[in-house]
């Protein structure tokens, strides 16, 4: 089925420029602009709307083999030039979207709804794009083009997936690391996985020039966002919502934005969709950063008319401390096509949004919070409607910080004043003091 579909790469910019996708290219050789996917429209538009859902469902429900992906069980949409005998697969895909009454509730939201990207093997939402990207280079390697590994800079998640994804298709993989700036969990992943694993004097952005330098002069192949191989595995998480919700389209995504190859993804997804009539109009989507590491809130406040670095400073929010992101005019595109906002969050407000949030059952990782944060400011300033169905999108899993959420609930987070702090009552093994104990919190 998916011979009869056709994508390429070509220059974000508007040049004519077009490459294959099994080029090993990642920027327009003739004005140096970043690359899309693009697709084969009119042939995917031969099947009707009814049909695609139909196929999407049949596949979410019942497939096997790597068709059973949440992300190849879209794939005449994602990349139909890979053969199924090298499609990296993991299970990814396919995660939940968790209504979260109590917190909307608490802030003025009727609707609000958290899609559990971390719920994926790696425990984030870049195992979506990483089984597109490690695929082809399968792909690659079986039609004789030389690639000898795979490398990506990272502040945790990425490294993590790659890794992984490397793992399964016996590809050699490298990461390039800010030592001392990731939590050990996600430090430990790709160790795990055997990748070789650089943890450099530097941030994520010095991380990030130096892998750009490596693979320019090598045939190593580049991992990280502005290869928009991975944009296309995380675009299915906009169709996913949309399939979720019974392929209705929510009014808000909330998205924590970093490198901003995210943003621009989901807006990807939407796009196809309505493109080929499975929806007819599109979300507004708001981007979350934090205020330590907050570029594209910067250019926002000047209506993107100009975009300046900024020196990314410490911030609990990791995977977002990125102060020069690649995305950032391929995210700033998408921002206006679909009505954007840009919002920030300090370490206090993603701390105590996380703390409310995990009140409602649910494990937030503090990029959710800065995501929940945001919200939390858009419906005080009744942007958001009570009226409004809202998707926060949930980059990661809460277990992969675990230091976060322990010095939170010690009261240990240092500047934070830890309202909601639920440290263990210790007590001595006495029927009076424990049942004490427990009515005075059910009563309380």
């Amino acid at each position: 089925m998916s011979e009869d579909y056709r994508a390429w790469f070509q220059c974000f910019a508007g040049c004519d420029e077009q490459y294959g996708l099994g080029e090993i290219i990642y920027r327009c050789r003739k004005c140096g602009a970043l690359l899309e996917v693009r697709h084969d429209m009119g042939a995917l538009a031969r099947r009707s709307p009814a049909e695609w859902k139909a196929l999407f469902e049949e596949r979410w429900a019942g497939s096997r083999g790597p068709l059973a992906s949440g992300v190849w069980g879209k794939k005449e949409w994602v990349c139909p030039g890979v053969s199924d005998a090298n499609i990296v697969s993991i299970a990814e895909g396919k995660t939940p979207l968790l209504k979260a009454p109590r917190f909307g509730a608490s802030i003025g939201v009727g609707e609000l709804y958290v899609k559990l990207c971390g719920n994926s093997h790696t425990g984030s939402f870049k195992d979506l794009g990483m089984t597109v990207l490690v695929s082809m280079v399968a792909q690659m390697r079986a039609d004789g083009v030389e690639v000898p590994a795979v490398a990506c800079a990272s502040t945790g998640d990425t490294s993590a997936a790659l890794a992984a994804y490397c793992a399964r298709a016996g590809i050699p993989c490298v990461v390039f690391l800010p030592r001392g700036k990731i939590s050990p969990p996600q430090l430990v992943q790709p160790i795990a996985n055997g990748a070789l694993t650089l943890a450099l004097d530097t941030d994520f952005d010095g991380c990030m020039k130096l892998v750009q330098e490596v693979t320019s002069r090598n045939s190593i192949y580049l991992a990280n966002s502005m290869n928009s191989l991975r944009i296309e595995g995380q675009k299915t998480v906009s169709i996913e919502i949309v399939q979720q919700l019974g392929w209705e389209v929510p009014d808000w995504v909330v998205i924590p934005g970093g490198n901003l190859g995210n943003v621009s993804a989901l807006g990807l997804g939407f796009e196809m969709m309505r493109e080929l009539g499975l929806i007819e109009r599109l979300p507004r989507i708001c981007c979350a950063q934090s205020t330590e590491a907050n570029p594209l809130y910067q250019s926002y406040l000047q209506d993107f008319e100009k975009f300046q670095t900024v020196r990314a400073k410490m911030t609990r929010a990791s995977a977002i401390q990125i102060g020069n992101p690649v995305s950032i005019w391929k995210a700033i595109r998408t921002l206006k096509a679909f009505g954007g906002v840009v919002e920030q969050a300090s370490e206090e407000e993603l701390a105590e949004a996380c703390a409310l949030a995990d009140r409602d059952g649910l494990f937030a990782c503090p990029h959710t919070g800065v995501a929940l944060a945001a919200l939390r400011k858009l419906a005080e300033r009744k942007e958001i409607g009570h009226d409004d169905r809202v998707v926060v999108i949930s980059t990661a899993h809460g277990l992969k910080f675990p230091q976060f959420k322990i010095d939170y609930h010690w009261g240990e987070l240092e500047g934070i004043a830890c309202r909601r702090a639920n440290p263990p009552v210790e007590l001595p093994a006495d029927y009076e003091a424990v049942v004490k104990a427990i009515y005075e919190r059910i009563e309380g």
